[in-house]
């Protein structure tokens, strides 16, 4: 039988059926009461570093009682008299619950509960010597709620896999302590066959396929009379060199021996001069070239890829933004950063599409380009966003090329203009897990802008804005032909 009273009284649970006709007496108070007398960092209900979540237990609870007619109107003086040896008890466990309890010098440096300071417990002290330095030992020369506290610790250390304070099946009425609950973290197996036969020939098979990339780049036509003289570098040789430059991931002057090399092998009709190649990446005709070849070279994964994240990094420049911090009276400067907004599919990590921006620009108007992007070649199943890409217009633009959109939804969103974004907040209202689970596709983002500054860096050392988008698409570029490699291998030695 249970008789709760109105909150700041008593809680009153009686088991029948027990030898001695148990009855626990559980002190409550409202929560403002509890949080205007708590511990500071030490507040109650937090994870604390011996891995448990304390109940909220006052700094002061009343005592158990026992007996077979305990009356329900006790006052808290009376209830801790009845057994004053259960209450500190439940006292020390909660210490122990909410505290760091550390050992030096063999003794034991139990803080205080309202925060002031700490007390000093010895386990096993020597005859004459105090086993804790607070009042109430020195009083009544019995446990106190700090010696309780120690020995807890010390037995939750010895048997770390049980949280049940000493002797607790002699006491079914103690306080439960609940042990922090962490879910393995899952794992992937590598397929490292493929893996090191991937990076073994990467970079031949990578400059093969940017050889093939670019030998369809059409040649511009000339804005000036051919007035004789040396003929500038083919376009493709230029979009080649660029490229090839941002994959070597090391200066021009140095990656000039790459492009000998390059030359030797038929990938090049002559090897620029490094200076050259910079001017190459400051050409804003440059731009729309690698773009398409970005398109062109996620082509060959359109029949796996059906799943699509579209999500945003950004690389940092060679520039300072420098800004007056009026609230300290200095000057404060942190590194410009150019932003890349990319469609990337699920299984492959393939970048489909790309918007270069600047740093300040809205995640939203990036998300129609480049969704049209991918459809003009991918066939779009599901289509995951952070919250930072929810709008009407762009749930609709999902539902148009025959695709589900898992945006994350906003605090104040209602579903209320219709449509698809109706459909699927009613999905999210009805159904969250499952919503929750295509929406967490979203993280393969993550795995994709880290391949790509793992590997090639995550900063440009370009100083130009056009040269700086040029070499962000590079690579980008890049990326995609190592994905190419690394499926292909992948599939040949699956199928082995």
């Amino acid at each position: 039988m249970k008789i709760r009273a109105a909150p700041g009284q008593l809680w009153l649970d009686f088991w029948e059926g027990t030898e001695d006709n148990t009855c626990t007496v559980i002190h409550e108070k409202p929560h403002a009461l509890v949080t205007s007398k708590g511990m500071g960092a030490r507040s109650l209900g937090r994870v604390r570093p011996n891995g448990v979540i304390a109940s909220p237990i006052l700094p002061e609870p009343p005592p158990l009682g026992k007996g077979p007619s305990m009356p329900a109107n006790l006052t808290p003086e009376e209830a801790k008299a009845l057994d004053p040896v259960e209450s500190r008890r439940q006292r020390g466990m909660a210490i122990a619950a909410v505290t760091r309890i550390v050992q030096k010098n063999g003794q034991w440096i139990v803080p205080s509960q309202t925060g002031n300071g700490s007390y000093r417990v010895i386990l096993n002290p020597p005859e004459f010597v105090s086993q804790c330095t607070c009042k109430d030992h020195e009083k009544t020369g019995q446990p106190c709620k700090h010696v309780y506290a120690v020995q807890f610790v010390v037995a939750r250390e010895s048997q770390p896999e049980s949280a049940d304070p000493p002797d607790a099946e002699n006491h079914p009425d103690t306080l439960a302590v609940a042990k922090a609950v962490v879910a393995p973290r899952p794992t992937y197996k590598q397929d490292w066959p493929a893996y090191n036969a991937a990076q073994i020939h990467e970079k031949a098979k990578s400059l093969a396929l940017l050889h093939e990339l670019c030998r369809g780049i059409p040649e511009p036509q000339r804005q000036t009379p051919d007035k004789g003289g040396r003929r500038p570098l083919p376009m493709a040789d230029r979009a080649f060199a660029v490229a090839f430059k941002v994959y070597t991931t090391i200066s021009g002057r140095r990656a000039s021996t790459d492009m000998r090399d390059a030359e030797d092998k038929g990938h090049l009709t002559h090897a620029p001069h490094y200076s050259a190649v910079y001017r190459y990446l400051e050409d804003k005709a440059m731009t729309p070239i690698l773009m398409g070849l970005i398109a062109e070279s996620a082509k060959p994964l359109r029949s796996i890829e059906r799943d699509f994240i579209i999500d945003s990094t950004g690389f940092a420049t060679s520039r300072f933004v420098r800004w007056f911090d009026h609230k300290y009276g200095i000057v404060k400067k942190e590194y410009d950063w150019v932003k890349v907004s990319v469609c990337t599919g699920k299984t492959t990590n393939v970048i489909t599409a790309v918007e270069i921006d600047e740093r300040y620009a809205a995640d939203c108007p990036a998300f129609a380009p480049l969704l049209n992007a991918t459809a003009q070649t991918f066939t779009i199943r599901e289509v995951s966003a952070d919250k930072a890409y929810l709008s009407y217009e762009n749930m609709e633009l999902v539902g148009s090329h025959g695709g589900l959109p898992y945006i994350a939804f906003k605090t104040n969103t209602t579903g209320n203009q219709g449509g698809m974004l109706e459909k699927m907040f009613h999905l999210y209202s009805l159904n969250r897990e499952e919503y929750l689970a295509h929406y967490h596709k979203r993280s393969n983002a993550e795995s994709t802008f880290s391949m790509v500054k793992a590997k090639f860096g995550d900063s440009l050392r370009s100083k130009t804005d056009t040269a700086m988008a040029n070499e962000a698409l590079c690579k980008v570029l890049c990326h995609n032909l190592c994905c190419l490699i690394q499926t292909r291998l992948s599939d040949f030695y699956r199928s082995r």
